[in-house]
């Protein structure tokens, strides 16, 4: 289900804009909507309130519980089960944050990330993009959305951007606490500048040698780096909110001198934070992460280029729910699709 198609729906049945704006506030704040009740705060067409029961129990079959994994760290990750079988993960973060999924595996392919192994087998709605976040409050408190789990948002872009500007309204969530993750695409960079919402920016950047991208990012669209920072500076500095950098450090390949060279020519004065992220252990692949003295000594030194660095470690690692480590883990299987 998409949400302008819910949105006709309610109207359908009689909903002004107050009573959407109800309906929809209930479902996504995951509160309830007592329509039995006749005081005016909570009045509804008499159409609408007969079809709530059937409407809600819909919408909570968008994205159910499969199984819960907790990790020591406070985070979990949930392997949620969409209404066609397929399967996706979104993982609870420590500090009331969420990272969702908006795709049903991946077509980027990058190297060392497990999601992409299978390709991409469908889009997710709008619909099934807000209702992982629905399933989140079901358990705890959710104030922060990242887009960064399984799927390129990019590549679902009209679903997406329907997604964070119900979250961003309706939602209650402020508009800098939705993350919109990306391997760069200038669809991406036209689009957010033109949306009510304009969510925070983070573009996976991973080297800055051009033809290590292609080799580690191999679906990636083909934008030549500076062109890629400084789209990033000017959505920055019209939104007055830096632009996150996403870098997953792999031992031997994007740990070098020669790469903080690049990153320095490339970042230094931009309104930009780098995030340095050990690389997540999946199995199969041979990939190492660098020693937490290399990694230290590179934030160091971007540091002293003026360049805001952060050393971060996914939440999750214990139960594979860490950056690069999500998959589906059960579900049919469909036709792959091409982005």
């Amino acid at each position: 289900m998409q949400i302008n198609q819910l949105r006709q729906r309610l109207r359908d049945l009689g909903a002004a804009p107050c009573h959407e704006g109800r309906v929809l506030r209930a479902w996504v704040q995951g509160r309830s909507l007592d329509t039995k009740k006749q005081r005016a705060e909570n009045f509804l067409p008499l159409t609408l309130r007969q079809a709530m029961p059937e409407l809600f129990a819909e919408l909570q079959g968008l994205a159910q519980l499969h199984s819960a994994h907790v990790d020591v760290d406070g985070s979990a990750r949930l392997l949620v089960q969409l209404a066609d079988g397929q399967t996706v993960e979104s993982v609870l973060l420590p500090r009331d944050g969420l990272c969702v999924s908006t795709q049903v595996g991946c077509a980027v392919g990058c190297v060392f990330c497990m999601t992409g192994r299978s390709g991409l087998l469908r889009q997710l709605s709008s619909g099934e993009i807000v209702a992982q976040v629905v399933l989140a409050r079901s358990r705890r408190t959710v104030n922060k959305v990242v887009f960064m789990g399984m799927g390129e948002p990019a590549h679902n872009l009209d679903n997406v951007l329907e997604a964070i500007d119900l979250l961003g309204t309706e939602g209650g969530i402020g508009h800098k606490n939705l993350v919109f993750s990306t391997v760069g695409d200038r669809r991406v960079f036209e689009r957010l500048s033109q949306c009510t919402v304009k969510p925070a920016l983070a573009i996976s950047l991973h080297t800055t040698d051009t033809d290590l991208r292609r080799r580690l990012l191999p679906k990636a669209p083909e934008i030549a780096l500076a062109e890629l920072v400084e789209s990033g500076e000017a959505y920055a500095r019209s939104t007055n909110y830096p632009i996150q950098y996403q870098w997953t450090l792999l031992e031997g390949i994007n740990d070098t001198d020669a790469e903080l060279d690049g990153i320095a020519q490339l970042l230094t004065g931009k309104y930009a934070v780098m995030n340095l992220i050990p690389y997540n252990h999946v199995e199969g692949f041979d990939y190492r992460r660098p020693s937490g003295e290399r990694a230290a000594e590179m934030a160091r030194r971007l540091h002293r280029c003026g360049i805001l660095t952060k050393l971060r470690h996914s939440a999750g690692q214990d139960v594979e729910g860490g950056c690069g480590q999500l998959r589906a883990r059960a579900g049919v299987n469909i036709q792959i699709q091409s982005v």
